[in-house]
């Protein structure tokens, strides 16, 4: 089973912290969840910036990474695919 995983900081300052913000089932294809996590990409809303105004998308080996500018930031959030491991 693929899963496809947000991960974004949240905090201000030096409390800032990378925290997963959503998991999403993907189904047994990776292609699926690849297109899954390129919707994600896309249409995620990040806590930061709290308005974009502008979104760049890079595709990395296992998911995207995602630059998102608002009116006096950038910030950035990853979108993630990752296969379920049930045993050992």
């Amino acid at each position: 089973m693929w899963w496809v995983v947000v991960e974004e900081q949240r905090g201000g300052g030096d409390a800032r912290a990378w925290n997963v913000t959503k998991t999403k089932p993907a189904g047994g294809d990776r292609e699926h969840a690849d297109a899954v996590a390129r919707s994600l990409a896309f249409s995620h809303e990040p806590i930061h910036p709290s308005k974009v105004t502008e979104r760049k998308v890079l595709q990395v080996a296992d998911g995207y990474l995602v630059i998102a500018s608002g009116p006096t930031a950038k910030f950035h959030f990853r979108v993630t695919l990752g296969h379920r491991v049930v045993e050992p």
